[in-house]
């Protein structure tokens, strides 16, 4: 890839350049350590032109159609006239590069539109890669003009939750079959949910969606939402017809307006940018301590004496930390 001066890049992408915006978040993805001070350069730049765009994370168990739903909110956005981002947070594909790439041929009248722009994670990462990648991709795009940020989760486990910390408003997308939703719906991912949606709600699945709706509001009216002043709605959808499409895009506005007043969002900002200095700190004392030449010299002998049974874990891990300090 050519290289350009910072500046160059910082122009292209203030001037919604879709090309300078590629080829600013593929050095952003670049692991060589020259590009990465040349990014924190071009994200220093920018920040200031930062942070108006509403950003949603998007969650749901395999099946739920996630992509699809986000095909659909997509349309919807641009009938809207809002310039729409999409990223995704999948350190799982190493082939796809997520579901997001893999459904790319489904979403051509995304991609035809120069108001939406589609991004997947760079694919073969860690969970802590993927999601530095994705909050700095995200910065450029709102700086790019991008009013909408849409995340999608399509790893499993952790990435939710590390999707719900980059995001304001976080969506649960659900399938009708009620039961065994709910058994496959960590609790502690309900607990961070904004807004629910039982997608398929239409055709044969339209009794069973209902059902499933009524199950969720039940099953969070025992939850303690950490938002006060906000009722968490469980609203039904059918991505491929329409259907609730603009029920839940009015919702997430709402949300967004009761939010600023109450000043939450911008609380919520400055706590996730806190935390996440905290995590790229313990991110690079860990690459340090692995790349230091005295602790890859013990850590194998070590290894085997903890193993066999020889040495404690706890004597071993205080011998390392010594060569490490030294």
């Amino acid at each position: 890839m050519p290289r350009f001066d910072s500046g160059t890049y910082v122009q292209g992408v203030l001037d919604g350049d879709r090309r300078m915006i590629a080829k600013t978040i593929t050095l952003i993805e670049s692991t060589l350590h020259r590009d990465e001070e040349q990014t924190q350069e071009i994200i220093g730049q920018l920040l200031q032109h930062t942070g108006k765009s509403l950003r949603i994370g998007i969650t749901g168990p395999p099946g739920a159609g996630k992509s699809t739903f986000i095909e659909a909110l997509g349309l919807h956005l641009l009938e809207n006239k809002r310039r729409v981002a999409v990223l995704a947070v999948d350190p799982s594909s190493k082939l796809s590069g997520g579901s997001v790439l893999g459904d790319k041929t489904r979403m051509g009248r995304l991609m035809a539109n120069n108001d939406i722009f589609i991004r997947p994670s760079a694919a073969g990462e860690t969970l802590g890669g993927v999601a530095r990648k994705t909050r700095e991709t995200m910065l450029i795009l709102e700086a790019a003009g991008y009013d909408t940020v849409l995340v999608e989760t399509v790893g499993v486990g952790q990435s939710e939750t590390v999707v719900a910390d980059m995001t304001d408003f976080f969506l649960l997308v659900a399938l009708p079959n009620a039961g065994d939703e709910l058994q496959g719906i960590k609790r502690g991912i309900m607990e961070m949910a904004d807004a629910v949606v039982v997608n398929k709600a239409d055709g044969p699945f339209e009794e069973s969606a209902k059902q499933a709706a009524h199950m969720l509001r039940s099953a969070l009216q025992l939850m303690k939402h950490p938002r006060p002043d906000w009722e968490l709605p469980v609203l039904l959808i059918s991505a491929r017809t329409g259907l609730g499409i603009d029920a839940i895009w009015k919702a997430m506005l709402h949300f967004q307006e009761v939010m600023l007043a109450n000043g939450e969002i911008m609380a919520k900002r400055r706590q996730q940018n806190l935390e996440w200095m905290s995590t790229l700190v313990h991110e690079e004392l860990v690459r340090r301590f692995d790349d230091h030449p005295d602790v890859r010299l013990l850590l194998p002998d070590l290894r085997r004496k903890v193993s066999d049974g020889k040495m404690t874990a706890v004597r071993a891990a205080g011998m390392l930390m010594e060569a490490f300090s030294v």
